[in-house]
């Protein structure tokens, strides 16, 4: 696993940039994000247009101090504070009431706000060096594969000139978002942030986010982080019946099954190692010469049911014919 550490001299020619209103892409423990100056309404338009993204999927805003928090979020709920006590800097989203600093370019005209603090040394120094927060989605196409090398900003994103290499994404996969109710949390968007590890600090809602504003949460859509290639989730979409021109992605090793190329997620089954490897081997059967793709389904426990995420959300559009947003 590549771990280049941007310089100091990078990082500042980065803040520069933002602070002219420019966007640079930066590594987090998640993945990478495209970043702008989160209070400059102007500069997150750019994140929108570089990205191809539609301006009705709001954008997480990322701090580096927990006093910048009330700089783009109103709450006196002590509750935010003991979950960032606990979680940040890490990858936990929090979605909070806006503050009127925050553009509605960012939220999407929502009155909330998606926060969080990452857990990345690069992002962190990137953010204080340049003084004010950052609007960050990934730092890819729009509902392609997200990016865990800075080579794969490259690849989706050639035209943004300034990519801080931090190396090789921890974690690997979008951090958990989540909500704040009367009752406790409810989890919007699953990552490596479980609902048992936010239980130990704040109980679980009883009420479903499929009750709530689905829009209030980035990553919500039914077909996200998508490869070019046609997915088939083995047990759940039946394979073609010629497989030898195809590529396989098990969740640990095994034997030839007749595919072209094959890879395993995760050498002894540990759902963490899949998760951070989830998106790098989609990214190279992607670019490998095989026809499709089939993964096989992992354990739905942990850490395993963002990994299920993200594939349901990958394969989605190659077996429906519901509308696509690209």
């Amino acid at each position: 696993m590549s771990q280049v550490i941007a310089t100091n001299s990078e990082i500042s020619r980065a803040a520069a940039i933002l602070q002219q209103g420019g966007l640079v892409a930066f590594p987090t423990e998640t993945v990478y994000g495209l970043g702008a100056n989160a209070l400059n309404p102007i500069a997150v338009a750019a994140i929108f247009e570089a990205k191809q993204r539609p301006s009705f999927d709001p954008l997480i805003v990322h701090i580096a101090e927990m006093d910048s928090l009330a700089q783009v979020a109103v709450t006196a709920d002590t509750r935010v504070f003991d979950l960032a006590q606990a979680f940040w800097p890490g990858p936990l989203t929090i979605i909070l009431p806006k503050s009127d600093l925050i553009p509605d370019i960012v939220t999407s005209g929502l009155p909330d706000v998606a926060i969080r603090m990452p857990g990345h040394p690069v992002a962190l120094e990137l953010i204080r060096q340049a003084g004010f927060p950052l609007a960050a989605p990934s730092a890819n196409r729009f509902g392609k594969l997200s990016p865990v090398k800075a080579s794969h900003v490259k690849k989706q994103l050639p035209d943004v000139s300034c990519v801080l290499d931090g190396g090789d994404c921890t974690v690997g996969l979008e951090s958990t978002v989540i909500k704040i109710l009367d009752d406790g949390f409810v989890i919007l968007r699953h990552g490596a942030i479980t609902s048992l590890m936010l239980s130990v600090v704040l109980p679980e809602s009883k009420r479903s986010y499929e009750n709530m504003v689905l829009e209030a949460s980035p990553g919500m859509m039914k077909s996200h982080y998508s490869p070019e290639k046609c997915v088939y989730l083995i047990g759940i979409h039946p394979l073609p019946k010629d497989i030898s021109e195809g590529g396989l992605i098990t969740f640990i090793p095994k034997v030839d099954q007749g595919f072209k190329l094959q890879r395993h997620l995760s050498q002894n089954g540990d759902l963490r190692e899949a998760a951070v490897n989830l998106f790098g081997l989609l990214h190279e059967m992607e670019e490998a010469e095989v026809q499709f793709i089939a993964v096989e389904t992992v354990p739905e426990t942990g850490i395993g049911i963002a990994v299920m995420d993200r594939l349901l959300k990958a394969s989605y559009r190659f077996h429906t014919t519901g509308h696509y947003h690209e």
